[in-house]
């Protein structure tokens, strides 16, 4: 092949197509228990989620709600896949092994929300969120008391006491959450997230009719099941409520993967190296919602 200018232009082109069709295809959880917050400059302040009041009766003066003094900011990070071209590769037409490349790249743009609300969660047990505590901890500050959303039971559809015990426990305790006033949150926890050593164990909890005991599954229908494999260990569970315009974990989004090249010719790479690259670049990150909207457990007994 002679490379030139539109050679060069008529094979990036042919990569983006790759690249972009494997973007369209890939599959991704995040949107199932995170919430995307667009970021129009360096960092987001999420100051104002440490309280928001619940609508009253009016009467006489307005009641104004004073923000604690947390502060939580979200700083964008930038991020990056790169890959070269050889020109050599070009000019003998031996192009084949960029097009798998291009739409692993395309796949892994997508996945990079995924890949950021994950480890947030998985992390959670050690994450410090708005409250300045865990995301996952045993002493929430709450009205002068301490609140926890985290266990440590192993997840269970063994017995009815079992189930009861974990899946059950991680419900009622996140049903009974309440605000500074004391009212309850009326939380609805829907998604089930776990990794694969557990989608047998969740799936019983929740779709079957009855337990492994033989007991009649009261939990059947409670929740979804998320199964993800970017879960550090085989052992955590997390019980999250998805149903509230604010969501537990918080998928921020400076600018969008999107598809890169370098292909001018007179580039010091590609004069003194031969090497055009193409690639895909984005700015985001991740942070905590409300940890009242999610419940984990490491498992560890």
């Amino acid at each position: 092949m002679l490379v030139n200018k539109d050679t060069i232009s008529a094979v990036f082109i042919s990569l983006k197509t790759e690249f972009s069709n494997a973007f369209s295809a890939a599959n991704s959880n995040w949107q199932k228990i995170a919430m995307k917050v667009p970021s129009t400059t360096g960092q987001n302040d999420y100051t104002w989620l440490s309280k928001f009041p619940k609508m009253r009766e009016w009467l006489g003066d307005k009641v104004i709600k004073a923000l604690q003094a947390y502060k939580y900011t979200i700083q964008n990070k930038d991020w990056e896949a790169t890959v070269e071209v050889d020109r050599n590769d070009m000019e003998d037409d031996s192009l084949g092994m960029y097009g798998p490349q291009a739409r692993m790249a395309g796949e892994s743009a997508a996945q990079l929300p995924d890949e950021i609300v994950m480890s947030l969660v998985t992390n959670g047990f050690g994450n410090l969120c708005y409250d300045g505590q865990y995301f996952y901890d045993t002493d929430h500050p709450v009205a002068g008391a301490s609140v926890s959303n985290k266990l440590t039971v192993v997840l269970s559809s063994s017995t009815l006491a079992a189930a009861i015990a974990s899946y059950g426990a991680a419900r009622t305790a996140m049903m009974k959450f309440k605000d500074d006033e004391g009212r309850p949150l009326n939380l609805n926890p829907n998604v089930l997230l776990v990794p694969p050593a557990l989608e047998a164990v969740a799936l019983v909890l929740v779709n079957n009719e009855r337990l492994e005991d033989g007991k009649q599954n009261p939990y059947r229908g409670t929740a979804t099941v998320v199964v993800d494999a970017r879960l550090a260990t085989d052992t955590e569970w997390h019980l999250l409520d998805t149903t509230k315009p604010i969501k537990p974990f918080i998928y921020q989004e400076r600018k969008a993967p999107v598809f890169v090249e370098q292909t001018d010719m007179s580039s010091d790479d590609v004069f003194t190296r031969k090497k055009l690259k193409f690639g895909a670049e984005a700015r985001a990150n991740g942070g905590y919602g409300f940890w009242q909207m999610a419940v984990g457990s490491t498992g560890a007994g």
